[in-house]
C-alpha cells in the first residue's frame, strides 16, 4: 500500500514514477508491534524463497484480514496487529481520495488467496514499526517468503528502508525476474521504455531530464551501469546511493 514519501518500511511510489508509470485504472480487473526477539528464519538463506531449514514449517500468527497487497491483520501472541509488509510495495488500492492504482486490486486478490486465514509465521528486522504504528515483518507461509512472492509475481516494486534490508538482495532478484518475464505490474502498468533507465537494471528510474539526486528516490545500494546519467554512483564502485 503506498501512502507517501514519509512512511519508513512502505514508502509511496516518488513522484517520477506515478508521473512516468502508467497508472491504468482500467487494469484493475486483471497497530504496535511486538517487542519480542526475532526468531524467524535464517538472514543468510539465498537463491529462490523457499526455506531450507524445519523453521520454515513453524507459525507464529494466524492471518485475520488482508488490508491490501502489503498489508494484513494478524493474531500474534494474544495481541491483533496490522503487518506491513517489509521491503515491497504494491499499487495503492484503499488511500482515501486517491484513484485505484494499476494492478492494486489484483495485488489485493493474490494477497488475500494466498494468505486469509492462514497460519504463518512473522520475522521481523531491525525496526519493528512504522509511523503509523504497524508491525513491520517478513510473513514466511510454510516455506516461502511472502514478500518475496509478491515481488517475484509481479505485484510489487522492491522499496528498501536501511536498516530493514535483511533480504534486499533476494527481492532485487526476484524484481529482475519479474521485470524481464515482463510479469504483473511490469507487462501491463510500466511503459519500461518510457521510463526505466537501463543503467539502473535492479529498479526502475527514468533517464533525464530532470536530473535525480538520491534524495529524490527512495532506491538504495542499487546497480549501476555505465553512464550512469543520474550520477547515482558517486565513488564507482557500481552501486548507487549508498548512503541512507
Amino acid at each position: 500500500m503506498l501512502v507517501g514519501r514519509a512512511r519508513r518500511g512502505g514508502s509511496g511510489w516518488p513522484g517520477w514514477v506515478l508521473a512516468g508509470v502508467v497508472l491504468l485504472a482500467a487494469c484493475s480487473g486483471t497497530g504496535t508491534g511486538d517487542q519480542a526477539a526475532p526468531t524467524g528464519p535464517s538472514a543468510t538463506g539465498s537463491g529462490g524463497s523457499s526455506l531450507p531449514s524445519a523453521a520454515g514449517d513453524r507459525t507464529n500468527a494466524l492471518v485475520t484480514r488482508v488490508v491490501d497487497g502489503d498489508t494484513i491483520e494478524v493474531h500474534f501472541r494474544q495481541r491483533n496487529l496490522t503487518v506491513r509488509l517489509i521491503g515491497v510495495d504494491t499499487p495503492e488500492s484503499v488511500m482515501p481520495g486517491e484513484p485505484v492504482q494499476c494492478y492494486a486490486l489484483a495485488a489485493s486478490r493474490f494477497t488475500t488467496r494466498q494468505l486469509d486465514g492462514e497460519r504463518v509465521r512473522l520475522e521481523f528486522d531491525v525496526e519493528r514499526t512504522d509511523p503509523y504504528g504497524r508491525t513491520l515483518a517478513y510473513v514466511w507461509l510454510g516455506r516461502e517468503l511472502f514478500n518475496e512472492m509478491l515481488v517475484r509475481e509481479g505485484y510489487a516494486f522492491v522499496t528498501t528502508y536501511p536498516p530493514n534490508a535483511r533480504y534486499e538482495a533476494r527481492f532485487l532478484r526476484a524484481q529482475r525476474q519479474a521485470r524481464a518475464a515482463g510479469r504483473g505490474v511490469w507487462g501491463r502498468c510500466v511503459a519500461e521504455r518510457d521510463t526505466c533507465d537501463p543503467a539502473y537494471p535492479d529498479v526502475c528510474i527514468p533517464p533525464p531530464p530532470p536530473d535525480l539526486d538520491c534524495s529524490d528516490i527512495h532506491e538504495r545500494r542499487f546497480a549501476v551501469r555505465p553512464p550512469d546519467p543520474h550520477h547515482f554512483d558517486g565513488d564507482g564502485n557500481g552501486i548507487g546511493c549508498e548512503s541512507t
